[in-house]
């Protein structure tokens, strides 16, 4: 089955790239957040060269809907490369104790001469970024102990900057999600629609959950069965329609003479993919590069002309 062709870049996110880089001296160290089921293709070409010098750590979230092993190969993938990163779960709250006490030995040196100064009280302040619907507000709700920021399971909730303040003598800088207006490999920009972070009112949401059953039937088979009530023998090697076709048949999801109601089974593939219903699942593995992608390291490189000049 082709692969599908995927753009996306709202106005607002070349507005976005403009704040972020007004914003940086604002700010001591930048907290970037990816999606754990796909940190390649959740990672911003152009994030390090937008946040400069300044100090990263990357959120591995959602994390709880990933399968923990491929979670822990990135983990120890990025450690290697000398990039501090943490897997969390940004709704219970899983692993954010860490980010702070993570922050503050990063930044260490910064602390000690602020003190020097007679400065030590001065807030610590923290940049959040990530793509569309990766969770960066329920991180800040969680942070800041109640409902700060706005969460809604769709991208391009927040359009402007906020700051929020925590009890911690932090200050966290909220960011508008950021895509990039050309995905290079076409798998990314799949990858980034299987996880809602692409709007799906601009997808053909029917071929897009062909290409989901696809890859789950080939990658996670036993999964895929157990959560349809399918026979392992009789999804191998059949074309993704007639998988969600079967599918479709299991859940009842017909219309009038029987046929298979599409736009409803595909939208109860995603949906349940998306919520960690069928199971923790990965898509995206340190150790083996996107099919096409011309590079294989854990960013994409940061001499990728993403952004059009303003």
């Amino acid at each position: 089955m082709e692969e599908i062709q995927i753009q996306w870049f709202p106005g607002h996110m070349a507005k976005t790239r403009r704040l972020m880089k007004e914003s940086l001296p604002l700010v001591d160290i930048i907290v970037e957040l990816r999606d754990a089921r796909i940190p390649f293709s959740s990672a911003n070409p152009e994030m390090k060269k937008m946040t400069g010098n300044k100090p990263r750590i990357i959120l591995l979230n959602k994390s709880d809907t990933a399968d923990d092993a491929v979670t822990k190969l990135w983990c120890e993938h990025l450690a290697g490369k000398g990039i501090s990163c943490l897997a969390v779960d940004c709704r219970s709250g899983r692993g954010l104790k860490q980010v702070i006490p993570l922050a503050k030995t990063l930044l260490k040196d910064e602390l000690e001469k602020r003190a020097a100064k007679g400065m030590a009280g001065k807030p610590i302040r923290m940049m959040i970024v990530g793509i569309p619907n990766v969770g960066k507000s329920s991180f800040i709700n969680r942070m800041a102990g109640g409902k700060r920021a706005k969460v809604e399971d769709r991208p391009g909730v927040t359009r402007g900057k906020q700051w929020v303040s925590l009890q911690t003598g932090v200050e966290l800088l909220d960011m508008p999600g950021v895509l990039w207006p050309k995905f290079d490999d076409p798998i990314v920009g799949e990858h980034l629609a299987f996880t809602g972070a692409v709007k799906d009112d601009i997808l053909d949401t029917v071929l897009l959950s062909m290409r989901l059953a696809e890859l789950l039937r080939n990658d996670y088979p036993a999964m895929l069965c157990e959560r349809y009530k399918l026979d392992p023998s009789s999804i191998v090697d059949v074309h993704p329609e007639e998988l969600i076709t079967m599918i479709a048949k299991r859940r009842g999801m017909l219309i009038s003479g029987g046929e298979p109601d599409y736009d409803r089974v595909a939208a109860t593939i995603l949906d349940e993919f998306r919520g960690g219903k069928i199971g923790r699942i990965s898509l995206e593995f340190p150790d083996k590069p996107l099919s096409g992608s011309k590079h294989s390291d854990d960013l994409p490189p940061d001499d990728t002309n993403a952004f059009p000049e303003e």
